[in-house]
């Protein structure tokens, strides 16, 4: 199999998030960690032994430096990694609880990636020996100039060869440039082999109308069918859409699978009952970096889907942006050991 090297583009912020189900501020405690939804992919990726670079605009300062120190601990390449004026981006994490959902306040605004020039990155660099290229609807959604250097990114990776994979992301408190997010996403997504979403993110990202209402918690499959097909009608260069079915009952209990549509059809995942969720965020980054694992390790696409969401089942337990677990352990989950019993 060639060597495979993934190339991730996007913001990394500081994490600071209430203890346990607090409520913001309920305590003067914050746990500071860092997190971002491109980033994550490259730390689930380097834990699969895969050769992972993220690729961002950092300010020059000790709290940049303590994440990129961070993320070299998992073994992504940081080397890429610019530097600029600005600061670093935060976002505030309240964990939800029973029917309390969590809760995310950003403080980004200024940050070095969006005001980041469209020579901040070498992309010829960046691209030299990659062989896949992920980026998601968040970047965009920070700024015009973030825009500019997510589309100038696409069609880099397109010109080197590399395989492009977009989480479509929806951030409605992020899109307030001046842009909808259909604008800048349609000509994007046109550049992407692979398609990875939640329905909200078809609908509020592309423009895709699909009559499906996740609030009920029990989702419509057949609605799901007829989205996949509209997304690779509106897109015929895409090799295939995989969106993440959440049966969200409350805060601390979620039916969790997927499902992907190919040129050779529709597959439905394995599903998982997850109760007592630890912490949920991170959970649609963990699905990327499954599937992109499933798919350049050789496995099929029904292969590389059931990979991922037993990946991103296993994020729920973990606190944290991070997907810090093992292609083993996934394949455990996968072959039916979900009883959470102690290993010794």
């Amino acid at each position: 199999m060639k060597k495979q090297r993934v190339v991730t583009f996007g913001e990394i912020m500081l994490r600071l998030k209430s203890q346990g189900a607090d409520r913001l501020f309920q305590t003067p405690l914050l746990e500071a960690t860092f997190g971002g939804g491109e980033a994550n992919v490259a730390v689930s990726l380097a834990n699969y032994g895969v050769e992972a670079a993220f690729v961002s605009v950092l300010p020059d300062n000790e709290i940049a430096r303590a994440c990129v120190a961070n993320l070299r601990s998992f073994g992504v390449d940081t080397s890429l990694i610019a530097s600029g004026k600005g600061r670093m981006g935060i976002y505030f994490l309240e964990n939800g609880a029973n029917q309390r959902g969590s809760k995310v306040v950003y403080d980004r605004s200024g940050s070095a990636i969006s005001m980041a020039g469209n020579d901040s990155i070498d992309w010829q660099k960046v691209f030299s020996n990659a062989t896949w290229f992920h980026i998601t609807g968040i970047t965009p959604a920070i700024s015009q100039s973030a825009a500019d250097l997510s589309m100038a990114a696409v069609k880099a990776a397109r010109q080197a060869g590399a395989t492009v994979s977009c989480d479509f992301n929806y951030r409605s408190k992020l899109w307030k440039y001046g842009k909808t997010a259909p604008e800048v996403m349609t000509e994007l997504v046109k550049h992407a082999d692979y398609g990875i979403a939640n329905e909200e993110d078809c609908q509020k990202s592309l423009g895709i109308e699909a009559d499906i209402a996740v609030e009920k918690g029990k989702l419509d499959i057949s609605r799901y069918e007829q989205l996949t097909e509209k997304v690779l009608k509106k897109f015929p260069s895409m090799k295939a859409i995989a969106i993440t079915l959440r049966e969200s009952r409350s805060a601390d209990s979620n039916g969790w699978s997927a499902c992907m549509r190919d040129s050779g059809g529709f597959y439905l995942s394995k599903k998982y009952e997850i109760n007592d969720i630890v912490d949920r965020v991170g959970g649609g980054d963990s699905f990327s970096g499954g599937l992109i694992y499933g798919l350049i390790s050789g496995k099929d696409n029904e292969s590389a889907l059931n990979f991922a969401v037993a990946a991103s089942c296993l994020k729920h337990s973990v606190n944290g942006d991070f997907n810090r677990v093992s292609v083993k352990e996934v394949e455990g989950i996968m072959g039916g050991n979900v009883s959470g019993r102690v290993q010794r």
